[in-house]
């Protein structure tokens, strides 16, 4: 995906050798040596505590402990480079229609912080900012601008767990999208993902990201799931001028039968679950394993 790639690319190839996917549940990990390792280990419940608002590690020692055993350090005074990949809530995401755009960077990034402005319950000039340009499509804009907000408070707690076991932290990102190039190319899609009681849900069209939610749930219950998906399918259909033609779903654990039955039978599109090469995507390493793919890592 164009945009999304441009996301991504902030470190140059080779990929690094390690990279981690946090969620509440715990961090899934993926080391290339001479072989790929993947693997999850869990966190106890209170070590996290999701937002984009607050600090979101409430016990940072048990972080680096685990950060740690999963990846001692080999005594080399040179910081091993790692991929991390954030909890979607965490961090704000963003699609931006506009007229007119800038093509020097300069005054891209200020435009883009004016928009974002209003919309972040937060300090802009306190956080971090990525963002990347993709083809508008048919949505009768002439750019969109796909972006990335989180409070530096938030990205650095998270950070500092790695740099304390050695690491360095080359390239950032969120679950949803890095889970997004485990799609296919294709028509319009939208891909709504479960971690722990928050829905990610993101409109795709062939290779660009078209709209991104990210909803905390007062209940898991496919009730609830329906109250999100309504509104964001009838919000594609009215921008889009089309509707979905398939609904992706991932990390619904014992919930998928019956929100793929719902879905199917009230949205009238075709429901299908996110696959990959690497194993399963859940709630845990569905970000790590589009990484994966994005670098065009080998399976095992």
């Amino acid at each position: 995906m164009n945009a999304l790639a441009q996301l991504r690319r902030v470190v140059e190839e080779p990929p690094p050798a390690y990279a981690f996917e946090i969620s509440q549940a715990g961090i899934a990990y993926a080391h290339q040596a001479k072989t790929l390792e993947i693997g999850f280990h869990p966190l106890e419940p209170d070590v996290l505590l999701i937002s984009p608002l607050r600090d979101n590690v409430a016990r940072p020692e048990m972080l680096f402990q685990l950060v740690q055993s999963l990846a001692p350090s080999n005594g080399k005074s040179r910081r091993r480079t790692a991929a991390l990949i954030l909890p979607d809530y965490s961090a704000r995401i963003a699609v931006l229609d506009f007229d007119a755009f800038p093509s020097k960077p300069e005054e891209q990034l200020p435009l883009v912080r004016h928009r974002m402005k209003k919309s972040i319950p937060f300090d802009l000039d306190s956080a971090r900012v990525s963002y990347a340009v993709q083809t508008a499509g048919g949505s009768g804009k002439k750019y969109q601008v796909v972006v990335a907000v989180a409070a530096l408070e938030i990205v650095a707690r998270y950070e500092a767990a790695f740099r304390s076991a050695g690491f360095q932290p080359g390239y950032v990102t969120t679950s949803t999208l890095a889970a997004l190039h485990l799609l296919e190319t294709g028509g319009i899609r939208v891909v709504a993902k479960l971690s722990g009681g928050v829905l990610s849900v993101s409109a795709v069209e062939r290779e660009g990201l078209k709209l991104a939610r990210c909803v905390e749930l007062a209940e898991l219950s496919p009730q609830e799931i329906m109250g999100v998906l309504y509104p964001t399918f009838a919000y594609v259909e009215d921008q889009m001028a089309a509707r979905p033609s398939e609904l992706v779903l991932c990390g619904f654990g014992s919930l998928t039968e019956a929100a793929a039955a719902q879905c199917q039978a009230e949205l009238g599109v075709d429901v299908k679950i996110l696959q990959s090469r690497f194993g399963e995507p859940d709630e845990t390493n569905a970000g790590l394993f589009g990484y994966l793919e994005s670098m065009r890592i080998k399976a095992v």
